[in-house]
């Protein structure tokens, strides 16, 4: 009986061993699997930084695939979403940019009514409606900024028409920026494209100040024309603002210059044979 008691408190304390040791084993390996909190809000902090500057230098596989690790690390990070959403647009892979942007919005909902790339994105996607919804609800953010008016009317006139589009514009009072406000007009119909052009010369300006004047003419006149059906005039004016001298312009938004690059891929993809 003593024999027995002692072989068994034997097995014991080499079972308790055992169990010390795989337990060390598992932290040890889910240490190494599951870094620091500290350790990866740095790594995240590093990749994202890193693909912001592959983004300034126009990398954007680089970039997209930076985004990605740093998605891979936390799937809950909002911002790498964003980013992302913005990249995937400039490399012209419409589809997947709105999903970056939706799952965005979905980690932060409260900023959804400033997403004004989102819903770029969902009119070259060809989801109207949903674009049309996004540019409503900016303006409950900024109710003063002519664009967003007018990628509403963008949107609506797929599938309403460009009459109705025209009767429900959203109303904006005064942006300042020379053209917007006969920019603004001319969508509503009250003035003519020949109008806006005048607006840009209107107090003879030169150099940036001109450069970024005629880029916005120009960029809006196509779009107009394009939801006229009239995709001559539309290309001819895409083709001057998606000039490649006009990138790096101090008074063009570089996100707006892609996108009429973008658009006028589009038009150029439509040219090509079919093979």
């Amino acid at each position: 009986m003593n024999s027995w008691r002692c072989k068994n408190k034997g097995q014991w304390i080499l079972l308790l061993g055992s169990l010390f040791l795989l337990s060390v084993f598992v932290r040890g390996v889910v240490s190494r699997a599951e870094p620091p909190a500290t350790e990866k809000a740095e790594s995240i902090k590093a990749l994202l930084q890193q693909a912001r500057e592959k983004t300034g230098q126009r990398k954007f596989v680089e970039a997209a695939g930076l985004l990605t690790k740093a998605i891979e690390v936390d799937k809950e990070q909002s911002a790498a979403y964003y980013a992302r959403g913005r990249v995937n647009f400039q490399l012209g892979k419409i589809k997947q940019s709105v999903q970056d942007f939706d799952a965005y919005v979905k980690r932060r909902p409260q900023v959804e009514s400033r997403q004004w790339e989102r819903g770029i994105a969902l009119y070259y996607a060809g989801d109207f409606k949903r674009g049309a919804k996004q540019f409503e609800l900016y303006q409950t953010f900024h109710d003063n900024d002519v664009e967003n008016s007018v990628w509403r009317f963008l949107c609506m006139a797929r599938y309403e028409g460009p009459k109705k589009a025209r009767q429900v514009m959203l109303p904006i009072k005064n942006d300042r920026r020379v053209p917007m406000m006969q920019v603004f007009e001319m969508y509503r119909g009250s003035i003519e494209p020949a109008d806006v052009l005048a607006a840009v010369h209107a107090d003879k300006p030169s150099g940036d100040v001109l450069t970024g004047r005629l880029f916005y003419a120009h960029l809006y006149l196509g779009l107009y024309y394009e939801a006229l059906g009239k995709n001559k005039e539309a290309e001819k004016y895409i083709r001057l603002a998606a000039q490649d001298k006009l990138k790096t312009s101090p008074r063009i938004n570089t996100y707006m210059w892609e996108v009429a690059r973008i658009h006028l891929a589009q038009f150029e993809k439509t040219r090509q044979p079919a093979k």
